[in-house]
């Protein structure tokens, strides 16, 4: 019987994302145009997902209620195949899901993130480690399955598109693998159409069987894309980048231009906004303000200026202030050009000896794990500056 699908006239993709961006734009108000780009790329990559090696999370944030997380949500149920509002459901029902509940392998939707990795992350490390692992195909998790001693390991594939919404950020292992719409509350002169459900949910699904037409007529075609990345994309914004952009070059249209200029701006956005662990911010701290040019600096001194920078967490640890045994700790964690622990030697100053830390010593973990240094100079390299 030949396939309804291989005989039914190509469909114009870049249309069709037209018209699903024009949806989004009547009941959302993202804070940028890259956002629409992305967004729109993304609904549409949860029909194709079997074309790629990775799926990339999307993930609506922002620092208040009230900023259209939920609402943009919303939007994407409608659009994407098989939505499952995943509010309360476990790490083994969501495995169970994704390995073939119905035959069906749903779209995670998860609305107030914020409540699963907030301060009781711990209580979830199952659901973070599925959200992780379904990044990337073939990365099934294992788990016990049976009674008592009758128990079997079995594999549980999780790879499946995940949305999410919340206030403030993610962990950094999801935020990594995520493309950042940081919401932010309607200005006076942002107006929306009011969503109907019994209304516009089903131009929403209207849009999603084109969507999955369409994906059926160049899912072949998208198979063994390789997009070119824009400048200084690469690593892990390139893998969550990939099939968006995939999916761009086969649409046509002003649609490749558009998707490159977006993945620039949000990745751009991303790395200003991500300060890295605690331990890379330490670093970074220490470079940008704290030994600019000078080559050695007592630990007491480096105490003072890390706990009087503005917008920095050195002031307030958990209640207490940076001090010398956590800075220590803290920086023994990464190595010296000679591959031994950082950590603090005597420094000579007028008329007595401190303990603190060089500029020589820290060289080599800032070039590995800083992000790129300001426009003001590196810290110089020993010998070359005058000593405090």
């Amino acid at each position: 019987m030949t396939d309804p699908a291989s005989t039914a006239p190509p469909m114009d993709g870049a249309a069709l994302l037209d018209e699903v961006e024009a949806f989004h734009r009547r009941f959302n108000v993202f804070p940028q145009e890259a956002a629409y780009v992305a967004v729109v790329l993304w609904d549409a990559h949860a029909h194709l997902l079997d074309c790629f090696e990775s799926t990339p999370r999307l993930a609506f944030l922002s620092p208040e209620p009230g900023s259209g997380k939920s609402r943009a949500l919303e939007i994407v149920e409608t659009l994407v195949p098989n939505p499952m509002a995943a509010v309360d459901a476990s790490a083994a029902a969501l495995f169970r899901a994704v390995s073939g509940v119905d035959g069906q392998r749903p779209t995670i939707l998860f609305d107030e993130i914020d409540t699963i990795f907030g301060p009781k992350a711990g209580e979830n490390e199952q659901l973070r480690g599925f959200i992780n692992a379904g990044h990337r195909r073939n990365r099934p998790m294992f788990r016990c399955v049976g009674d008592g001693a009758n128990q079997t390991v079995q594999a549980f594939h999780s790879y499946t598109a995940v949305a999410v919404a919340g206030l403030g950020s993610l962990p950094d292992t999801i935020r990594d693998r995520s493309v950042i719409i940081r919401m932010r509350r309607r200005a006076r002169n942002e107006t929306v159409e009011p969503y109907r459900t019994r209304i516009h949910e089903k131009e929403g699904f209207a849009l999603r069987d084109r969507l999955a037409a369409w994906a059926e007529q160049v899912s072949e075609r998208i198979m063994g894309a390789w997009p070119d990345m824009p400048d200084g994309i690469t690593d892990r914004p390139a893998d969550v980048w990939e099939p968006l952009l995939a999916i761009a070059d086969a649409v046509g249209g002003q649609w490749p231009q558009r998707a490159r200029e977006a993945c620039v701006t949000l990745v751009t956005a991303s790395r200003a906004n991500d300060k890295g662990s605690v331990g890379v911010r330490l670093l970074t701290d220490l470079r940008d303000h704290v030994m600019v040019s000078i080559d050695r600096l007592p630990t007491v001194a480096i105490l003072d200026r890390l706990n009087a920078l503005d917008d920095a967490p050195w002031a307030d640890l958990q209640g207490k202030p940076l001090d010398n045994r956590r800075l220590s700790k803290m920086l023994a964690e990464y190595m010296t050009a000679d591959n031994e622990p950082i950590a603090s030697r005597n420094i000579k100053t007028a008329g007595s000896v401190l303990k603190g830390y060089y500029t020589a010593d820290l060289w080599d973990a800032w070039a590995r794990y800083c992000p790129p240094p300001p426009e003001s100079p590196l810290p110089p390299l020993p010998g070359t500056e005058n000593t405090v």
